[in-house]
């Protein structure tokens, strides 16, 4: 299904869920288990910026190391990138 660019989510099962039954899977989930008393009412949606493609030369080894972390290796190297632009702005301030 994937292959096809289908979702692999059962929607109808999903709008069929009360707010009641997504609570009850929410407390039932490790991983919402910190996160089931923070107050969402404020949130907001936060949509990243877009990317610009470059050409850089890395050192091998520098690339090897990424690429072995696996899939999303670029995003990580731009989270390594950004937490340098931030700590240096940081450091200025």
């Amino acid at each position: 299904m994937r292959a096809r660019g289908e979702s692999l989510t059962d929607w109808a099962r999903v709008d069929a869920m009360t707010d009641e039954d997504i609570e009850r899977a929410m407390r039932d989930d490790p991983d919402w288990k910190d996160h089931m008393d923070i107050d969402w009412s404020k949130a907001r949606m936060v949509f990243p910026d877009k990317k610009k493609a470059i050409s850089i030369r890395l050192d091998p080894d520098i690339i090897d190391f990424f690429q072995a972390t696996g899939k999303g290796y670029q995003t990580r190297i731009n989270a390594v990138l950004r937490h340098f632009v931030d700590e240096q702005k940081r450091s200025k301030s």
